[in-house]
């Protein structure tokens, strides 16, 4: 389905009478609601509020292509919005912790630790460690067995550690040497 001409015309039309996404969608054929909301959102047409139907839409029209003269004197619809905000004092919003930056679709990682940053007693034990792994597959993982991932996930010879695990970490003491650096030598990194 492509959007020619005629159909985007009967798009504005439609919702301009105030007819819903799934109606315009129903009556386009071939085109979803979400389709037609996002039509909607790049042609830039005004957001509506209130769920209307088409003929009730049309008839609400009439009035307000009344003469402007007669659009001033209702002060009725201004004056709920000032009062809400003289109702009740703004909320403060609670501060939310920093995040990570996020990083762009297509921009370049920052700088990734490598395995030469890690100690070579850490990786001595790691190997040690791995010799005696239950070599544990993902149904079999509990929270007291080391989650630490071996090999390739697409070959059949991938497995996790399975060791019993750090207190308070997901892996075994020798995972967690690797896993987890000291935040002096993240520090040092960043500079």
């Amino acid at each position: 389905m492509s959007w020619t001409d005629e159909r985007v015309e009967l798009l504005k039309k439609m919702w301009g009478e105030g007819q819903s996404a799934s109606q315009i969608a129903k009556e386009l054929g071939g085109v979803t609601r979400n389709a037609v909301i996002g039509k909607v959102h790049r042609l830039g047409l005004s957001n509506r509020t209130g769920g209307s139907t088409s003929a009730a839409a049309k008839a609400d029209a009439k009035p307000k292509a009344a003469p402007k003269a007669e659009a001033k004197p209702k002060p009725t619809a201004k004056p709920e919005p000032a009062a809400k905000v003289t109702d009740t004092p703004p909320v403060p919003k609670p501060s939310l912790p920093a995040r990570k930056q996020i990083i762009p679709a297509g921009q370049p990682l920052p700088p990734q630790p490598s395995a030469n940053e890690i100690s070579p007693e850490a990786l001595a034990k790691v190997s040690q460690v791995e010799k005696k792994a239950k070599k544990i597959s993902l149904m079999e993982l509990t929270e007291r067995t080391c989650k630490w991932p071996v090999g390739d996930p697409a070959t059949p010879d991938f497995w996790f550690c399975g060791l019993p695990v750090q207190q308070g970490k997901p892996y075994c003491e020798a995972h967690v040497g690797v896993a987890f650096q000291p935040m002096s030598s993240r520090r040092d990194r960043r500079r």
